[in-house]
């Protein structure tokens, strides 16, 4: 499953995110995991959820951050939640490639029955169909 948290810049969105992220622990079955494309919210984090810098190891791009997904997700097969905050900093593509991504996401999620959870700095008024389906 994925669900998006729509906004532009300024919106409260990494907020929110970072809000569901703890909030999630108590009902989650498997790990959470929290990724972002730098350190700057660790410490907003409880301990109980892993924290990940995509930075780290060089996401860039819609096909190195599918890679660098599966690879969480093949590596742990307990996933409940994964948070995904500048989503589209780390995917780093134009709109137009975006509805084809999203099926590849929504078949990885499906597969590893986890839900993805993605801020998009974008209003969902502007998004096509398929991704503002998402919205939560």
């Amino acid at each position: 499953m994925i669900q998006i948290i729509f906004g532009k810049k300024g919106s409260g969105k990494t907020k929110r995110i970072l809000d569901m992220a703890n909030a999630s622990i108590a009902e989650a079955k498997g790990n959470v995991l929290f990724v972002d494309d730098g350190r700057s919210y660790t410490l907003s984090l409880k301990p109980q959820v892993r924290f990940i810098d995509a930075s780290e190891y060089g996401v860039k791009g819609k096909d190195s951050f599918y890679g660098f997904l599966a690879g969480i997700l093949a590596g742990n097969y307990d996933i409940s939640y994964l948070f995904i905050d500048g989503f589209l900093k780390l995917v780093a593509t134009d709109e137009a490639g975006l509805n084809e991504f999203f099926v590849k996401l929504e078949k990885l999620a499906a597969g590893a029955g986890c839900t993805l959870v993605l801020s998009y700095s974008e209003d969902a008024a502007n998004v096509p169909e398929h991704i503002r389906s998402f919205a939560i």
